[in-house]
């Protein structure tokens, strides 16, 4: 089921992506060819005037075929040699040609994918807000009631006795106890810093913590580690006050472009920290998730109900609107930055050139891919 529904959510955000391309390129009268889910072998597909919509086999991504996105240089040449009046419909179609259009609407059609993402995010964390979203009582807006508050687990920090013993981001915690001590939660009373020093307390004895995960009570055994003197033992948890925020309509849709924006910013600075720390050789992959991880958190988000998985499905469309704009050949960020290098040198970058660079580096993130996936597998057992 988890897997049904990663594809679907995969579906949705990257064919959104592909709208995005297409109905600009659309929009300023260029010719689509194709546009398709996934990557060949096809397994169906139909053409609808100009334009041919497959479905293929390989789910991890699609593409729009835009007319002149992939042109040779002979081509170039060939429309700067067309008669007026012998070749009237070749100079028609060149009209509706990408690489013959201006710069600008060259970038536009670029960026669609990314806006579009960008948009899909927007909305859904919009519609959370309308139903009720998870949201720190620290951070919500002025004049707003945050309901249902509970200390909830954010995040877990990996390899630690948290982890080990499975707490989860999103436990709400309930009650701590050992076999001499217990203490109870009886309102929003009990704090992050209640936690830390019931830890610091018990630093060497098993410490139960009764949670609340999805609507179920588990109690879970964590021994906690001792770092240095001066620190104390911890759990490996950070923890906040989360209840639900309901919002009207118009401060919905404002408060979701503020918080698009705040984590825009955030995986901006996460990705920044990730390519620095791989470039100085301090990368670690256990940092990065692919397709087989990202199921399993599904399944996780599905556990917690459905504003977890619509803002999980937002989070993601963050993520892939980010990464597609790094300047790295085959990624809309690498195709604007050829943009830039032509309109600097104010002459087009050879043909044959950057398709080739384009090759390589789809090749090298399928690579990529591969090793995540691999990577993702290990973890498993």
């Amino acid at each position: 089921m988890n897997i049904i529904i990663f594809l679907i959510i995969l579906l949705v955000l990257v064919l959104s992506h592909e709208f995005g391309h297409f109905i600009i390129a659309k929009l300023n009268k260029i010719r689509v060819d194709e546009f398709s889910f996934g990557f060949p072998p096809k397994l169906f597909g139909k053409k609808i005037g100009e334009t041919e919509y497959n479905f293929n086999a390989i789910p991890f991504g699609g593409y729009v075929k835009i007319y002149g996105e992939n042109m040779e240089e002979a081509d170039f040449v060939e429309v700067g040699f067309l008669d007026k009046e012998k070749d009237k419909e070749k100079i028609e179609l060149s009209k509706r040609n990408l690489a013959f259009k201006p710069k600008y609407i060259q970038a536009l059609v670029m960026t669609g994918g990314v806006i579009m993402n960008f948009l899909v995010a927007w909305i859904l964390l919009s519609v959370g807000y309308m139903s009720g979203l998870p949201t720190s009582a620290v951070i919500a807006p002025n004049g707003t009631n945050v309901l249902d508050q509970a200390l909830t687990i954010v995040s877990v920090l990996p390899d630690s006795p948290a982890q080990v013993s499975g707490l989860k981001s999103g436990d709400k915690i309930l009650a701590l106890e050992t076999e001499e001590d217990t203490t109870r939660l009886l309102s929003s009373f009990f704090t992050a810093e209640t936690v830390q020093n019931f830890v610091k307390k018990h630093s060497t004895e098993e410490i139960n913590f009764l949670v609340d995960r999805a609507g179920e009570e588990k109690k879970i055994s964590v021994v906690p580690k001792i770092i240095n003197e001066n620190s104390g033992a911890i759990v490996g948890i950070n923890m906040d006050m989360i209840g639900k925020l309901k919002l009207p309509f118009f401060q919905a849709f404002w408060e979701g472009i503020k918080l698009t924006t705040n984590l825009t910013g955030r995986i901006i600075v996460g990705l920044f920290t990730l390519i620095k720390d791989g470039v100085s050789g301090h990368g670690n992959l256990s940092a990065v998730t692919g397709p087989i991880g990202i199921i399993g958190v599904v399944g996780d988000a599905v556990d917690f109900g459905f504003i977890y998985l619509l803002s999980f499905t937002a989070l993601i469309s963050i993520n892939l609107a980010v990464i597609n704009l790094i300047p790295f050949p085959a990624l809309d960020g690498g195709r604007l930055l050829f943009l830039l290098i032509e309109k600097i040198k104010g002459s087009i970058i050879k043909p044959k050139v950057a398709n080739t660079v384009n090759a390589i580096g789809f090749t090298l993130l399928m690579i990529l891919m591969l090793v995540i996936t691999y990577h993702d597998i290990v973890k498993l057992f």
